[in-house]
């Protein structure tokens, strides 16, 4: 069932009008009071006043409630990112919020301060660049997860049978009345790209779709490994399509964070140590993850592109270790040192990991369905990558297997002469490069806040002196980042996918999660070090009658700088940007 695709929002000062339009026929109005916070559904008969604020939406992002009460999330802006067999894909552009309540008299002082703050969070999660959706086709899914399923499933109403959907927590009180279904627009989180591409006078689309997953979403240094659940941290399936003449071709990819319990928190350190955890219980945890992997994907080939030595090791020893006693015959592990092998810029030495796969990749083959729906192939298998932000050099990696795979599809499909190799379509494989280098900096952006690292191999085939530097660039962004707005990013997750809920009660001045209980290093140490340091500074730039006491002035004064600095690191957790939202949650339960 498809869902409206244009809306008019109609703003009164008791109720939301929600009028579909551009749909033959229908004489449709969703009522949302705004009193009674009631949502019906009725027909137009001039309901809606000549007063009215009238604007053009594009779909129903969901309702979220704050302390000022319930918000409705309109989509505002969008742009066609392309078709996939007839079916637009769009990318959300601008959202807004409305408010049910006119005024915020019934919110005492500390209320109205924190839901301003709970409003900014909102906003903050919706300004992502990677929200995408369509109202005809089923952008959560797999083209093979499609196929393979029955044809009472795919009647159900788009959001009841999706996965991977980002906006799935807002869109619950729509989704309990299930005549509302064509008004519940469900959005992913990730990267979309489609292009229309021409090979030996052969025209084909090519399009690259990434979900993220809604469990255990976060940040790149507050959420890592796996949960009690099997879920882990920055789990992203990656779709790969090639669309010509009727048929379909689909090639699955998935990555993931090191699939055990392992936690690496921010503390103004350059790279923190990752710390295994003694307490939990790994092998349950890891067991219940490719439990679902299989099911999901069938078998796995784990790609390990973490070092073998250094801080990196001891994740690698245990994952090796965890695989071992686990004993699963569906599963296969792949340890390539990626630093350490490609170092001194020897990125061709990629080639030994992929020579390593060659088998796998063929042995799991893909996904492949004639225009009259006969099923050709199906993949069997799935390369699950990581290193240790299942970032930059996953999507390397990702890449180039991608690249084997599309070549043997284009192939297959006769848009490549037998023999032929893709690497000799340079028009091609100029748009392909680019568009894998584009994916990878939407996936950081998202979970580390900045572009991708080693992007210049990605769009040029090699590594270059320039590509390092800007590396180093992203790099010392992603530390500030890390570091000092994190916190805050991540509770804007949490909130939006309702991993913490807003509670009647909040606001209230001993129970706001906002309170900074900072104690007196928070405030000291800082002011310490700028008083140590401008004395320092003066004790230098001003002569004395007597060098000796110059002398001992700047060593004392340094001497408090460097000291000073070196607590401010000591007691770092101190200084970052931490979550709150879950961690005032969980003091009370």
């Amino acid at each position: 069932m498809a869902v409206h695709e244009s809306l008019r929002l109609h703003i009164t000062s008791d109720s939301f009008f929600i009028e579909p339009y551009n749909d033959s026929g229908t004489h449709e109005l969703l009522v949302i009071d705004r009193l009674t916070q009631e949502i019906t559904l009725s027909t137009n008969h001039g309901q809606i006043p000549s007063s009215a604020v009238t604007r053009t939406i594009y779909g129903i992002m969901g309702i979220i409630r704050l302390l000022a009460g319930p918000y409705l999330i309109v989509i505002t802006g969008k742009t066609k990112v392309g078709d996939v067999d007839g079916h637009t894909i769009w990318r959300v552009t601008s959202t807004e919020l409305h408010s049910y309540q006119r005024t915020l008299l019934h919110l005492n002082e500390q209320q109205i301060s924190d839901n301003k703050t709970y409003v900014s969070m909102v906003e903050l999660a919706l300004k992502s660049t990677g929200l995408y959706f369509s109202t005809t086709y089923d952008l959560t899914h797999t083209l093979q997860r499609l196929q393979n399923t029955s044809p009472d499933f795919l009647s159900l109403a788009m959001h009841e049978r999706v996965r991977f959907v980002w906006n799935g927590h807002v869109l619950r009180e729509l989704a309990q009345q299930s005549e509302l279904a064509r008004y519940c627009l469900p959005v992913i989180m990730g990267f979309v790209h489609i292009h229309t591409n021409m090979i030996n006078n052969k025209q084909f689309d090519y399009a690259l779709i990434s979900r993220r997953s809604v469990y255990r979403a976060g940040t790149r240094f507050y959420v890592r490994g796996l949960d009690t659940e099997g879920y882990c941290a920055n789990f992203v399936e990656t779709e790969q399509l090639v669309l010509f003449d009727g048929h379909k071709c689909s090639f699955v990819q998935t990555r993931g964070s090191i699939p055990l319990f392992w936690s690496q928190r921010p503390c103004l350190k350059y790279m923190p140590q990752p710390v295994i955890s003694n307490t939990m219980g790994h092998t349950e945890a890891f067991k219940r993850h490719f439990e679902n992997q299989i099911y999901n994907y069938g078998k796995q080939v784990i790609v390990s592109l973490i070092n073998h030595k250094g801080r990196e090791h001891l994740l690698e020893k245990a994952l090796t270790q965890m695989i071992i006693n686990a004993q699963n015959n569906s599963i296969r592990y792949e340890s390539f040192d990626f630093h350490h092998e490609c170092r001194k810029m020897r990125w061709d030495r990629l080639s030994l990991l992929m020579d390593r796969l060659e088998n796998d990749i063929n042995n799991f083959g893909y996904f492949m369905v004639q225009r009259d729906g006969t099923v050709m192939s199906h993949q069997a298998g799935i390369m699950r990558t990581s290193c240790m932000d299942c970032l930059d050099r996953t999507n390397v990696v990702q890449g180039l297997i991608a690249r084997v795979v599309l070549e043997t599809q284009l192939q297959r499909l006769g848009i490549l002469h037998p023999g032929q190799k893709l690497v000799e379509q340079e028009m091609f494989m100029t748009v392909y490069r680019d568009v894998w280098a584009d994916h990878a900096d939407a996936l950081s952006i998202q979970y580390a806040g900045t572009g991708a690292l080693k992007t210049d191999f990605t769009r040029t085939g090699k590594r270059t002196k320039i590509g390092m530097l800007m590396d180093g660039v992203n790099s010392l962004t992603r530390y500030f980042k890390n570091n000092f707005s994190d916190g805050f990013r991540q509770d804007s997750i949490d909130l939006f996918l309702g991993n913490y809920t807003v509670g009647d009660g909040d606001g209230i001045s001993h129970m706001s999660p906002f309170r900074k209980d900072k104690d007196w290093k928070y405030y000291a140490l800082p002011v310490i070090f700028l008083v140590a340091f401008m004395m320092c500074v003066i004790s230098v730039l001003l002569p004395d009658e007597h060098l000796s006491e110059q002398a001992m002035y700047v060593l004392f004064w340094g001497v408090a700088s460097v000291v000073s600095v070196f607590l401010i690191f000591v007691y770092g957790v101190e200084f970052v940007d931490q979550p709150r939202l879950t961690q005032a949650q969980s003091k009370t339960e």
